[in-house]
């Protein structure tokens, strides 16, 4: 009598991307595992023994290895409960070349066999992985053409203004296929634009909001479930002011293009949110926190000492309020440390401020400044574009040393994670080069012409009258790098920036758009 084959433990792993269909009474994943189980009786005569073990994943891509039964199934395997893994076809255990790799590494230490019900193939032998790769390879290139084309149906539909699916929200409801105006819920957004303008700060209009009792979208999905609703967070709250789609346009990367949907935020009042987001991102919000409008704040120093002079102020009647500069070493170590001790607001600000116009109504220096800031302005595009050129190079070394071992993933483990970090080096640098050409073309198209430029600040006494002391403090922390106050002496020193002027020039000629 011939001896009893050993016990060979199948487990059977299914996979399908989408949860469309789930939730049938038989779906997808049963039909897989019932090909499974068909082929393991088939070979119960050789021992074959289907685990009941389910090794469902159901709603994951094949791309990567972030799948709960596929991480429980090679868990079990490392514990020694499998003896062979079964699936359907390739691509449903795996459509990465490299992941496949290493899955087959680990299923190698472990002597666990592999099979695939519908394509017949041996892993122990040479031909059977070559056979296994050339299948894997034509797996993970349909993955790729399924991603460019569905990346490509995206960008089409944005460019036509279309919705292109997500979660909804705040102020639009999706009705086929399209967005809607909530006016319940475009009223909220407005008013959140309306309170970041009046605050200025992110942290400051959540408090407005959670005081108003404003919450996120809240919407009911298809299966019944119910999402959101729930306080803003920071991060959300500045999404949804950068949202384009408040003023009928759609965003594909840094492109924008007309929307379907209407505008439920005016566009003037859109582009005065960005501009106090950009520059709050810059100065990290220091000047929303200027209540007062200080206009040397962060910019004056007590000369003897080497110290800030910060901005504080007292109330000598009900009415009456009295600003002044205080030595930071004065409040520290005691007044008689320091000979300036402190100024009045006024009378230093009124006298940097003439310093301004004085600069502005000389059309030598004006022109004499701008030159320099030329100059400085073309030396760092110099140096960016060196920097660039580094980038191309280093981009290059890379893309060459990914051709050469492009070869070797799949037999060598090592090789496979030098790739992985190639690509993440590629990807890096791409980004550098992209961050450099942006501030490229950011320094050329702030260098503004002579002419041009003192044309411009001619109107500039006009435009400063009309601004609110808080955007005088940031017009002037543009222009001035330093104002240095000697309280023995009685003397003042302004030290400007070399490209103020090119921004004052900006700025005022945005004044007098606006206007």
């Amino acid at each position: 009598m011939p001896d009893k084959p050993a016990v060979l433990r199948c487990a059977i792993y299914t996979r399908k991307s989408t949860e469309e269909g789930l939730k049938q009474a038989f779906n997808s994943l049963d039909a897989q595992r019932e090909s499974g189980e068909a082929y393991i009786a088939s070979q119960r005569s050789n021992g074959w023994v289907a685990l009941p073990d389910r090794y469902d994943d159901g709603g994951f891509t094949g791309g990567n290895m972030d799948r709960p039964a596929l991480k429980r199934l090679l868990a079990d395997v490392e514990a020694r409960k499998v003896d062979c893994i079964v699936v359907y076809k390739v691509d449903r255990f795996s459509r990465s070349l490299m992941d496949f790799a290493r899955l087959i590494e680990s299923l190698d230490r472990n002597l666990v066999s592999f099979v695939s019900v519908t394509q017949h193939f041996d892993t122990t032998s040479s031909m059977g992985r070559l056979t296994l790769n050339i299948l894997l390879s034509f797996a993970q290139f349909e993955r790729e053409i399924i991603s460019e084309r569905t990346r490509d149906k995206i960008a089409a539909t944005r460019r036509k203004g279309k919705w292109s699916g997500g979660m909804p929200i705040l102020g639009f409801d999706i009705s086929g296929g399209r967005l809607a105006v909530n006016e319940p819920e475009a009223k909220a957004v407005r008013k959140v634009f309306d309170l970041y303008l009046e605050h200025e700060s992110l942290l400051d209009t959540l408090k407005a909001l959670d005081g108003c009792g404003l919450k996120g979208k809240h919407w009911v999905t298809k299966e019944g479930i119910e999402r959101g609703g729930n306080v803003f967070s920071k991060s959300q709250l500045a999404t949804l002011l950068q949202n384009v789609l408040y003023v009928g346009k759609v965003r594909l990367k840094n492109e924008v293009f007309p929307g379907e949907q209407p505008a439920i935020v005016e566009p003037r009042v859109f582009q005065r949110v960005q501009a106090i987001l950009n520059r709050n991102a810059l100065t990290r919000g220091s000047n929303a926190r200027n209540q007062f409008g200080a206009i040397l704040k962060g910019l004056l120093r007590c000369s003897p000492c080497g110290c800030a002079m910060i901005h504080t102020h007292t109330l000598k009647s009900k009415n009456r309020r009295y600003r002044y500069y205080v030595c930071t070493n004065a409040q520290k170590r005691g007044w008689q440390n320091c000979p300036t001790k402190s100024v009045p607001a006024q009378e230093i600000e009124r006298f940097v401020i003439e310093q301004i116009r004085g600069i502005v109504k000389d059309p030598a220096l004006v022109k004499e400044t701008l030159q320099a800031a030329r100059k400085q302005a073309l030396s760092r595009i110099e140096e960016l574009e060196g920097e660039r050129a580094g980038i191309e190079k280093d981009i290059a070394r890379a893309n060459t040393e990914i051709r050469k071992i492009a070869g070797e993933v799949v037999r060598n483990p090592a090789a496979a994670d030098r790739m992985a970090d190639l690509v993440g080096q590629a990807q890096a640098l791409g980004k550098k080069a992209a961050d450099a050409d942006a501030e490229v073309a950011s320094t050329r198209a702030g260098m503004a012409g002579d002419k041009e430029a003192i044309q411009s600040l001619e109107n500039f006494e006009p435009v400063w009258d009309a601004l609110s002391p808080k955007e005088q403090a940031r017009l002037v922390s543009t222009l001035v790098e330093r104002v240095e106050y000697d309280g023995a002496k009685g003397t003042v020193s302004v030290t400007f920036h070399p490209s103020g002027l090119q921004a004052l020039v900006g700025q005022t000629k945005r004044k007098e758009e606006a206007a």
